[in-house]
């Protein structure tokens, strides 16, 4: 794949990514008070089975009534049950959801172009585990930390228990396969709020922000 260089001009898509806990999101926001755009494939992909949302009509259609909630969101509890006990049914669900985001993403995508923004920042929790995104950007940046500060960090911000928070980190590509995919990593480990903020706007800055 050819990828550009810092300072080529046009649009240059930054892969970000990190495990739970790792101060991905810190990051992102740093990137986007930079001048960054910042695309959170997380966040449409959740706006697409909230209350309305685009996804909605199809997953009713698909799997029945009884998978959508009172507020006409995704019945989460009873998705989660249904693809537990036929995994073939997450399959289905994604099929539904992922063209819509891959919509959504590039409509996102546009508006920045068009807004002359140097830099499109796609926040993607799973970028490492999915198929395609590692295709749809010019780099990748990863932030990394130790599992053990993982952990502590989740069951303090989230109230879960050390096991809850393993298997969530077990779901996730690991760290040696995330470090494996990236052009750039920061590692947070000991930083400060404002020094990872700052290192944020250092690789912002070589991108010519």
């Amino acid at each position: 794949m050819n990828k550009p260089g810092f300072t080529k001009p046009g649009l240059i898509k930054l892969g970000l990514t990190g495990g739970i806990g790792s101060g991905k999101s810190t990051v992102a926001a740093a990137l986007q008070e930079a001048g960054a755009a910042v695309v959170d494939a997380d966040a449409i992909s959740r706006s697409t089975t909230a209350p309305g949302g685009a996804a909605m009509p199809a997953i009713a259609q698909q799997f029945g009534p009884q998978f959508v909630d009172a507020d006409g969101a995704l019945n989460r509890n009873a998705m989660r049950e249904l693809v537990f006990a036929k995994p073939e049914a997450r399959l289905q669900l994604e099929a539904i959801i992922h063209p819509l985001v891959g919509q959504e993403t590039a409509r996102q995508t546009q508006a920045a172009l068009d807004a002359g923004k140097k830099l499109v920042v796609f926040d993607v929790p799973l970028l490492v585990e999915s198929a395609h995104w590692r295709d749809r950007v010019d780099r990748v940046l990863v932030v990394d930390c130790r599992v053990e500060t993982q952990i502590e960090r989740v069951m303090a911000r989230n109230q879960l228990t050390r096991e809850a928070v393993q298997a969530i980190i077990a779901q996730q590509a690991s760290r040696e396969r995330r470090v494996a995919a990236a052009d750039m990593v920061i590692y947070n480990e000991g930083l400060s709020l404002e020094q990872l903020r700052q290192q944020a706007r250092e690789i912002a800055h070589r991108f010519g922000l």
